[in-house]
């Protein structure tokens, strides 16, 4: 079994008022091995050391135990996912620089960000993917995994709000 590390976010229901009764039910559901933060009313984040096989079943074990106590949270974000580059830096242990000289020198197969602005996203698999790839650097299987998995509950969290309807459509025209 491996150690996975993430963060879950959820909101709330309305009627879910008694945090200290909240955190200590979760507590008894299986989200012991999390540090749960309650500071925004109506949100609650849950940082996981979770032990399982992969990192899927690390993930959504922990999200049906949250569910478990409160049917009625939604996810609001798995992390880690959305990154700038300081982001990336910070958790392959190497300065912001490096990683921008990296991106810059590879602009045509570096992975395109999910936003651009001032400051542009990237999902974070997919940047580890291609450093690990193109062997810019080691980055760790765990890290990686989680990642991954993430991306893929944010984006399905997301698809949840595109009208049925048209869903195939979009996709069609956005694949």
């Amino acid at each position: 079994m491996k150690t996975y590390e993430f963060k879950l976010k959820f909101s709330l229901p309305v009627n879910e008022s008694n945090m200290d009764g909240l955190v200590e039910r979760l507590g008894e559901a299986g989200c012991d091995d999390a540090l749960i933060g309650i500071g925004q009313p109506g949100r609650i984040a849950l940082d996981f050391l979770r032990e399982a096989d992969t990192a899927f079943l690390a993930i959504s074990s922990a999200m049906a135990d949250v569910r478990s106590v409160v049917p009625g949270a939604k996810l609001i974000e798995a992390t880690p996912d959305l990154v700038g580059l300081t982001d990336v830096a910070h958790i392959l242990g190497c300065s912001r620089q490096n990683i921008r000289k990296i991106m810059v020198s590879s602009i045509g197969t570096f992975p395109p960000p999910v936003h651009e602005g001032k400051s542009a996203l990237w999902h974070l698999s997919t940047v580890l993917t291609w450093l690990k790839e193109s062997r810019s650097h080691q980055v760790a299987d765990e890290i990686l995994e989680v990642a991954s998995i993430n991306m893929q509950f944010n984006v399905a969290k997301e698809m949840l709000a595109v009208d049925k309807s048209q869903r195939t459509e979009i996709l069609s025209l956005v694949g």
